[in-house]
């Protein structure tokens, strides 16, 4: 039937859709955030109490409903069973800038097959450059993972069906203990039909509803909303949520890569609580450390010397919209009106870039930088912002900040709040507006280097226990195998 063009009366079965809708879209939000305030934090204390006297946790592994990098594991003593891995993930890094997903897939497995484990990545196409493409020697496969590449595409374009037959060919050989799929690059209905398969969700459609919601809340008076933005929302964010919900069920294991993605998994989502295991995602501890000699190198090169009082903020990652750019911003403007020793160090790049330079002289863009560089850019700066718009995921930039010994400055969102600042040491949160931000930069400029350095400090020291590539790689490992034989599930 064609669509009319024209409304001479109220529909009542688009109203109540209307009205289910919104029900849905606040409420499981708003349901799903009280019961964290209430609940979750009496988990953690139990499970966790600073009390000397508290024994440690123990138990079976599959109802724990925290992180498993809170627990203790051995990085000297050896896996007590080799395990033969496939990994299902849509790209491989090759690039300079790999994506935060990629990034996740490289560390862990890299690591897990330096702790002896055969690892094979089912991939797409790589960059076809010499340095980026080479097949990996015999000889290096027991410290490296073994990479399957499919062919019929162009370079990362993903194509399961291929991986899959790749897959195939390889457990025909010798079946594989574990698969794991970095979200949904195995499909469900393939998936359905592997009982020893872990999925690792970097994003759910239910934190994307809230991402929706907060871009628009940052709209103008006079800015008009987007056309799509109502045709995404009933056409595919609610949707997809829903479908979801009926599809997840279909992978045996979940790993949540916050706390609060995996309280969304077990409550809206409906997965048994014994198939959702919360495991953060780790970074390379060797290559994000203090250096005061990095750090003076980077101030230097911004014309600060060695006994400036100036504070400096940093942010990194895509210059988009959604990763928060137009309130830092407008925020930043604003903070530098009112204070002439403050500056701010952009690195990355995207369509924000041209804005930042209107800022002037306080404002240094970097473009995009490689690992190295961005050691001197963690270690020079006094604090690291984060204005994200994006609920869903866990940012390794953060991470990396605190490893570094720099405190971060985060829009509050529940996966940060408890996964990551999760003490009002760490640094800062403010919910993601102009308004809030700017007053929360007002507080930390206020503090001065010293107070921020101390800060610092305190995150060097959490992040070194929660969020090496180490201690993921080994919660990774125990789960993959309690997944292998149940005996491993009990720990210690």
């Amino acid at each position: 039937m064609a669509p009319q063009t024209k409304v001479k009366k109220p529909n009542s079965h688009y109203s109540l859709c209307t009205f289910l809708f919104f029900t849905v879209l606040f409420t499981i939000p708003v349901l799903f955030l009280l019961r964290t305030s209430t609940c979750s934090s009496s988990t953690t204390a139990i499970s966790f109490s600073s009390d000397a006297n508290q024994p440690p946790w123990s138990g079976d592994l599959q109802t724990a409903q925290f992180a498993w990098n809170r627990l203790a594991f051995s990085l000297t003593s050896p896996p007590p069973k080799n395990l033969k891995l496939a990994v299902f993930s849509r790209k491989w890094p090759t690039g300079p800038n790999p994506g935060g997903m990629e990034r996740h897939a490289f560390t862990l497995y890299t690591a897990l097959a330096r702790r002896g484990h055969r690892v094979h990545v089912f991939t797409s196409p790589l960059d076809p450059s010499p340095e980026t493409n080479k097949i990996t020697p015999v000889s290096d496969q027991i410290q490296n993972p073994t990479i399957h590449s499919h062919g019929d595409a162009e370079p990362g374009k993903w194509r399961y069906n291929k991986a899959w037959e790749l897959y195939q060919e390889e457990n025909r050989k010798e079946p594989f203990d574990v698969v794991h799929s970095e979200s949904v690059s195995l499909p469900h209905w393939i998936a359905r039909e592997v009982p020893n398969l872990a999925v690792t969700w970097h994003g759910i459609a239910l934190e994307s509803l809230q991402s929706s919601i907060y871009q628009d809340l940052i709209r103008k008076p006079d800015e008009p909303r987007s056309q799509g933005f109502n045709a995404s929302l009933y056409g595919a964010v609610l949707p997809k949520i829903l479908e979801e919900i009926r599809f997840f069920q279909n992978y045996a294991h979940h790993i949540a890569i916050s706390d609060s993605c995996g309280e969304m998994l077990r409550d809206a989502y409906q997965i048994p609580e014994k198939r959702v295991h919360v495991i953060l995602n780790g970074v390379d501890e060797n290559g994000f450390v203090s250096d005061k000699k990095l750090r003076s190198l980077f101030r230097s090169k911004l014309g600060l010397a060695e006994n400036s009082s100036a504070i400096v903020l940093g942010v990194a990652g895509r210059l988009v919209r959604d990763k928060g750019h137009p309130i830092l911003y407008e925020a930043f403007g604003n903070l530098i009106e009112t204070h002439s020793n403050v500056y701010l160090v952009v690195a990355g790049s995207g369509p924000w870039e041209q804005r930042y330079k209107e800022l002037g002289e306080k404002v240094t863009i970097l473009g995009s930088l490689n690992p190295t560089e961005l050691k001197g850019f963690y270690n020079g700066i006094d604090l690291f912002v984060n204005p994200t718009l994006r609920p869903q995921g866990l940012d390794l930039t953060l991470m990396e900040a605190m490893l570094s010994g720099t405190p971060v400055m985060a829009s509050r969102y529940p996966s940060i709040k408890r996964s990551i600042v999760v003490n009002d040491e760490f640094g800062f949160m403010f919910a993601p507006n102009v308004e809030a931000l700017t007053a929360v930069m007002e507080v930390a400029v206020a503090e001065g280097a010293e107070r921020l350095a101390e800060r610092g400090r305190k995150c060097k020291k959490y992040a070194a226990e929660m969020f090496t590539a180490s201690k993921m790689a080994l919660a990774y490992e125990r789960l993959f195998l309690c997944i292998k034989d149940q005996k491993f599930c009990i720990y210690p």
